[in-house]
């Protein structure tokens, strides 16, 4: 879940609508305190947090999260004006893990969200991950299902771990390419298809762990159960 933090109305809707066409959850904020109010309900996996904010602006928001025990470890993007050197200085200073700066691309806004996300992630302190019957180590890079061992191509267990370190996450067809084959990867718009049904086919009766979400793309079903709804 990735949450925006921008006054601008026209501005916030725009960056959630790009945000959700790529495949994340997404969800806007006018102000702080509507942001604190429903940070002490949930947290999300990152924040776009903008400088110019009314009553409490964003670089006060940025220092009382990183000053907080609780929200300290929430990644957060600063979104500054242009030219304001100091502003992009002193956020990334107080803790801000990247800057975009205004006005900026959706597309640059989605990449960078995707880099901080991947350096943000938590180190695995084991590197076995295991849902229903289906075990995947990261280190060995093996996968095993119901005690046989699975013989998966190289972009096959990326797949595969990508979806199990994020159950029930929905994965586009574009952000899986970005993901898996690379921002710039070029190919048929079949090969995510394709290497995923050839997954699917050495899941056997699990296959169904893999769920389409019609229209938009794949995910991992945390249940671990057989024979859902593809």
């Amino acid at each position: 879940m990735i949450w925006c933090v921008e006054d601008d109305a026209g501005i916030r809707d725009i960056e959630v609508y790009a945000l959700e066409s790529t495949g994340f959850e997404a969800k806007g904020f006018e102000d702080g305190e509507s942001f604190f109010a429903a940070l002490e309900k949930d947290q999300p996996d990152l924040v776009i947090l903008d400088v110019m904010l009314p009553g409490e602006d964003g670089t006060k928001i940025l220092k009382e999260m990183k000053g907080s025990a609780e929200y300290c470890d929430i990644p957060v993007i600063m979104a500054t004006a242009k030219g304001a050197e100091f502003d992009k200085v002193k956020s990334l200073d107080m803790g801000a893990d990247d800057y975009l700066v205004k006005p900026f691309g959706m597309m640059e806004m989605v990449s960078r969200v995707k880099a901080v996300l991947r350096r943000c992630k938590p180190i695995e302190k084991s590197g076995t991950i295991t849902l229903g019957m289906l075990t995947i180590n990261t280190e060995e890079r093996e996968a095993v299902i119901n005690g046989e061992k699975l013989q998966l191509t190289y972009k096959e267990f990326e797949l595969l771990k990508l979806f199990m370190q994020n159950p029930k996450t929905v994965f586009t067809r574009d952000r899986l390419y970005s993901e898996i084959w690379g921002y710039d990867y070029v190919g048929e718009t079949r090969t995510v298809d394709v290497h995923i049904r050839s997954l699917r086919q050495k899941l056997g009766e699990y296959a169904d762990m893999i769920e389409t979400v019609r229209s938009v793309g794949y995910r991992m079903s945390d249940s671990g159960g057989k024979n859902n709804d593809r």
